[in-house]
């Protein structure tokens, strides 16, 4: 199922968070949003699964506006794992995942087989199956987001709406959640802070910077060393992952972003001098202008 978000802005206590956001995750593609704190990218997730109203713009799913469903309707297409996870709940392990199939539920109703055979799919399918038992409140952070993953995958949606689904999961369970995700091949809309993790994954990504799309395409096409110098402010070199052919970005970490941020001043000190009118987007925000334009299919 397709998903567009159409000129998207949204205003969080009188002030603009996202403006004119345009970015598309076609039917079984998995889409990224990538950038730095703060660029918005949670924000335009909420907008996706409901938890925030728009100001301007929509978001149309399987071309439907998500706002224009019903509760039960909305939650049937999409699910999600926000990266705000809630208290602690005093339920069991299996009673969480269970939640998921609450929109194709009557009221009051309980599980039945069908139900039960989803809910221990999904827990397999994050590496806890013979968990059901459990207390979710006993659980360490990683584990509640596998379960929590697991009750999205339960919701049986056709479309994943994931804000940094990686946060608290060790590097053998990142890589095992990555695989589970690609070998669905359902719609997917996701946050990563792992630019290596999502040039690895996603079919797309979406480049967010102070609220704007900036860039947009396949990873190979958009993580370029002027994109990380400009929108994150780092070096770095773009080179084939030497097991899977991906694009992998190495950072220089010995070198703080010093120079870089010294570049921006410098040119923001001379774009004082410039009709705004005639400043490129770089110049006007105080980035280092890039040696090559950047990819954009807004």
């Amino acid at each position: 199922m397709r998903i567009a978000i159409e000129d998207l802005d949204v205003a969080l206590s009188g002030r603009t968070v996202v403006s004119g956001v345009h970015l598309v995750a076609e039917d079984g593609e998995i889409a990224g949003l990538v950038g730095p704190n703060g660029s918005g990218k949670s924000t335009v997730l909420r907008t996706v699964y409901r938890y925030l109203r728009p100001h301007a713009g929509r978001v149309l799913v399987g071309g439907a506006d998500i706002r224009a469903l019903t509760a039960p309707e909305a939650a049937r297409r999409v699910a999600a794992l926000p990266q705000e996870r809630g208290s602690d709940f005093e339920l069991s392990v299996r009673a969480v995942v269970a939640m998921g199939r609450t929109p194709y539920k009557r009221a009051f109703a309980g599980d039945d087989p069908a139900d039960r055979d989803i809910v221990a799919a999904a827990l397999a399918g994050v590496g806890l199956a013979g968990a059901e038992k459990r207390r979710f409140s006993a659980l360490s952070g990683g584990e509640r987001q596998r379960v929590l993953l697991a009750r999205a995958l339960a919701q049986d949606p056709q479309v994943l709406v994931l804000d940094e689904p990686t946060n608290h999961l060790d590097v053998l369970h990142q890589v095992e959640l990555l695989a589970l995700l690609r070998a669905q091949r359902r719609t997917t809309l996701l946050s990563l802070h792992d630019l290596n993790a999502a040039a690895s994954l996603c079919d797309r990504l979406h480049v967010l910077h102070e609220g704007h799309v900036v860039a947009s395409g396949a990873p190979r096409d958009i993580l370029t060393p002027e994109l990380l110098a400009e929108v994150f402010g780092v070096r770095a070199a773009v080179i084939d992952h030497p097991l899977t052919g991906d694009p992998l970005i190495a950072f220089d970490h010995r070198s703080p972003a010093t120079a870089t941020r010294a570049s921006a001043a410098a040119r923001a000190s001379t774009a004082a001098q410039t009709p705004a009118e005639a400043q490129t987007p770089a110049e006007a925000s105080g980035l280092p202008r890039p040696t090559a334009p950047l990819t954009a299919d807004r």
